[in-house]
C-alpha cells in the first residue's frame, strides 16, 4: 500500500496553514495597532497637558 498525498490531504494541510498564519496575522495587527493607538494617546495627553498649563484656552 503506497502512501501518498491526495487531494483531501493537501487542501487539509492547505486550510489549517491558512487558518494559523492569519490568526497570527491578526493578532499581529492588533498589537501593532494597540501600541501605536496607546504611543498617540499619549502625544495627545501630553501636547494637551502642556498648551493647557501654558496658556488659557481660548472660547469663540
Amino acid at each position: 500500500m503506497e502512501k501518498s498525498f491526495t487531494l483531501i490531504h493537501m487542501v487539509a494541510t492547505a486550510g489549517v496553514f491558512s487558518a494559523v498564519s492569519c490568526w497570527y496575522g491578526f493578532m499581529f495587527g492588533r498589537e501593532s495597532a494597540r501600541k501605536e493607538l496607546g504611543d498617540l494617546i499619549e502625544n495627545l495627553r501630553r501636547d494637551n497637558s502642556s498648551s493647557s498649563s501654558s496658556s488659557p484656552p481660548s472660547h469663540s
